[in-house]
């Protein structure tokens, strides 16, 4: 790879530590990378606040930035035969899995829809403040609520879905008028300088936009702490991102954390027929790397039995291979550090009570790749450590419970809460249901993966809200000015 970074305008080489980017399928080699060294994201930094402070594009008004970003929207889709590409071969997702959706196809439409829902947003408001403050003896006010452009966004995007995890930091950061330094996850940074290459061809001035490449610590860190940064948007486990809070503090910058889940999935008695259904969907998105999957299954004791036969007979026979063959339903985790995360914690299932129904080991057949079989787990409870803990991998873990209210104290006892799944004919019960979980988004017989409706954690499972008029607003700062006379 030639490139390991955007900075102020120009494609650099890197100066830095060398890595390899493997491909998940069959570990070969994808690219050689030189990293940018410290130095280089040091000048990427202040590439970023130059370009911020002398208002090249903070500057301009949002019907300008409209204007480019509606240009930097087709140089995006000009790519997206590249961007799937990438996905296959560092992501390691199937060529045909419904995930390519979110690794392709949704970006490259919301890039549009992110730039009418700011075109739409008042940049200004009035404060509702009561007439006699409004008007008094002295003088009559006018206040208002402005909304302007924060500063320099520093984007730590995460491995499962690259492009879509960075795009959903940069490209309403830009719209926004804020400067970016991205710094994509080491063992998926090839798509990442898509967004350089497309900044360039729609015209967006030097500095605005900023790439660094990295298989370090380094660089994350200095984006996480230097004064000159405003903002750190982050999505990832929780233990980094505990950590980038931690350096962030010292300066007080504003966070968004899109960290990890282990949503619960609550079957009612009327629908335990399609907890198996749902079992096979977790376990071949993207071989179970989502944060928001249902991985923690919810359903009545006196079904289990029955739901867990079902569900070993639905991932019995599923296709497992390289991302890139057309027949494949379950594809690789992105490494074998991921690969033996999955071992580990089927394990202390197993250590713990619980018993292996359907997979729990690597399948035959394969010499090189990160497989795992998908695999349902009968856990006895909810402190099971595979209920507890995010795995990130084809997964499933099995609870029964006694009623509703036995269903929505276990689900709602987790130190996560970003989404949570509710399954049920009865529309009325399965809402009444959904209202009880403490999550930050809770599914009640379907969902949706749109620009318009937000995002986002409680909990261990983050901070601030990502897509959404929350999500565009996170990247603004409110300014509150009064005008007397």
């Amino acid at each position: 790879m030639t490139y390991a970074g955007y900075i102020d305008g120009a494609f650099v080489s890197g100066e830095g530590q060398g890595f390899v980017v493997e491909n998940p399928s069959d570990e070969s080699v994808v690219a050689e990378v030189t990293g940018v060294s410290t130095a280089q994201v040091a000048r990427a930094i202040q590439a970023a606040r130059t370009a911020f402070d002398d208002g090249r594009w903070s500057g301009l008004s949002m019907k300008e930035r409209g204007e480019t970003m509606r240009r930097y929207a087709e140089a995006l889709r000009k790519r997206a035969d590249a961007l799937r590409d990438f996905a296959i071969r560092e992501a390691g997702c199937p060529t045909s899995s419904n995930v390519m959706g979110a690794q392709v196809h949704a970006p490259l439409r919301m890039t549009d829809e992110i730039v009418d829902m700011f075109l739409k947003l008042p940049e200004h408001e009035q404060n509702p403040l009561p007439l006699h403050e409004l008007v008094n003896p002295y003088f009559t006010v006018q206040s208002l609520k402005l909304y302007r452009p924060l500063g320099v966004v520093s984007a730590i995007s995460a491995y499962n879905v690259p492009f879509y995890t960075a795009f959903w930091k940069v490209v309403p950061a830009l719209m926004a008028g804020n400067s970016v330094i991205l710094r994509p996850n080491p063992l998926t940074p090839l798509s990442s300088l898509i967004f350089a290459e497309a900044a360039e061809e729609a015209g967006i001035p030097a500095g605005v936009m900023n790439v660094i490449i990295e298989n370090g610590l380094e660089g994350g860190q200095m984006i996480s702490t230097d004064k000159a940064v405003d903002m750190v948007s982050f999505t990832g486990s929780c233990t980094v991102g505990a950590k980038v809070a931690e350096q962030a503090a010292p300066t007080l910058k504003r966070l968004v954390l899109e960290l990890g889940g282990k949503s619960a999935a609550i079957f009612l008695p009327d629908s335990v027929g399609r907890a198996a259904g749902h079992a096979f969907q977790v376990c071949t998105s993207h071989a179970g790397q989502g944060c928001v999957l249902g991985t923690r299954v919810f359903v009545p004791e006196e079904n289990k039995a029955e739901v867990l036969e079902q569900m070993a007979a639905a991932v019995a026979n599923v296709k497992i291979g390289p991302a890139n063959d057309p027949a494949t339903v379950l594809g690789p985790v992105i490494s074998a550090a991921q690969r033996a995360r999955a071992e580990h914690f089927t394990a202390a299932a197993v250590a713990a009570g619980g018993r292996v129904v359907a997979g729990g080991k690597r399948p035959e057949g394969f010499d090189k790749g990160f497989y795992f079989e998908p695999t349902v787990l009968d856990v006895p409870d909810n402190s099971n450590p595979a209920a507890q803990e995010e795995i990130f991998g084809p997964v499933v873990t099995v609870i029964g419970y006694k009623d509703l209210d036995h269903a929505v104290q276990m689900a709602n006892d987790s130190q996560f809460g970003l989404s949570a799944w509710v399954t049920g004919q009865d529309k009325v019960a399965a809402y009444q249901t959904g209202l009880k979980l403490r999550s930050g988004a809770v599914n009640v017989n379907g969902a949706v993966m749109s620009s318009y409706a937000s995002g986002g954690g409680i909990k261990m499972s983050g901070l601030g809200r990502e897509r959404g008029i929350e999500g565009l607003r996170e990247f603004q700062m409110v300014t509150t000015f009064n005008l007397g006379g």
